[in-house]
């Protein structure tokens, strides 16, 4: 008798990717609106408008595209492997190009108002998952894309670069969260316990964002969304390890 799980995790997973989008989606235009409706909008002029850049490049980058790298590979299962790769790739440096333009913004906006720089909770968590990023994105271009290591050290790395890539959307999160916290007291600490629309929007934002990092989770950690095995790819690679290095390998 068959197993009907497989095909129920089938049919739900769509479902969870689009919940997926619409939270990352919402997140981050909620994030465009309150810097533009409650802060004045966009500028790079060095002042607070060039500052409302951070939290929008920062949502938008090291959250919601990490997030969609991260999801190529159960969105595109049964795509070829190594343009899955590619894709997760140049998704993950577009994440890395927009946090950047957000760190930049901040740094500047910093430096034109005189404010210092990495004294908070918030700026070193922000500072370390941006530099861990980028490790993981350079360290997934040598071992996997361009791969220069071993199959036997691509093979025992993998799992902590998956790891390691959740990790870094949960560091991402918990950044934003802090920062929604650390700007709401530097905007409206004395009326924000009275509910005023700017703390309701940015606490919704947050909320947001924790449901987003939840369902991406659910759809990375979880066995049957995972991409199953491809007996051509599988056979390709074992071929290319017997004449490269006279062995069998374990593919990546």
């Amino acid at each position: 008798m068959d197993d009907p799980a497989p095909c129920t995790a089938r049919s739900a997973s769509p479902w969870l990717v689009g919940a997926s989008q619409v939270l990352g989606l919402a997140a981050v235009v909620l994030t465009g609106v309150w810097m533009g409706h409650f802060h004045g909008g966009f500028a790079w002029d060095g002042s607070g408008r060039e500052f409302n850049l951070h939290p929008l490049c920062m949502v938008l980058g090291l959250v919601f595209l990490q997030g969609d790298a991260i999801l190529v590979y159960r969105v595109f299962r049964y795509e070829t492997k190594r343009n899955v790769k590619l894709l997760h790739g140049i998704i993950h440096l577009l994440a890395l190009i927009i946090s950047i333009i957000g760190f930049v913004a901040v740094f500047d906006n910093h430096k034109a108002a005189k404010i210092p720089d990495m004294y908070s909770l918030h700026g070193w968590c922000g500072m370390a998952t941006l530099v861990l990023f980028c490790v993981q994105w350079v360290m997934g271009l040598l071992f996997f894309l361009f791969p220069i290591a071993s199959s036997w050290l691509r093979a025992s790395y993998l799992p902590v670069h998956g790891f390691c890539g959740l990790l870094l959307l949960v560091l991402a999160i918990g950044s934003s969260l802090l920062g929604i916290t650390e700007k709401l007291l530097f905007s409206i600490m004395s009326t924000y316990s009275l509910f005023t629309p700017e703390g309701v929007l940015a606490n919704v934002l947050g909320v947001l964002l924790l449901c987003f990092g939840v369902l991406l989770a659910c759809l990375t950690t979880r066995e049957e969304y995972r991409r199953p095995p491809n007996p051509e790819e599988e056979s390709l690679s074992v071929h290319f390890k017997t004449l490269t290095e006279g062995g069998s390998p374990t593919t990546p």
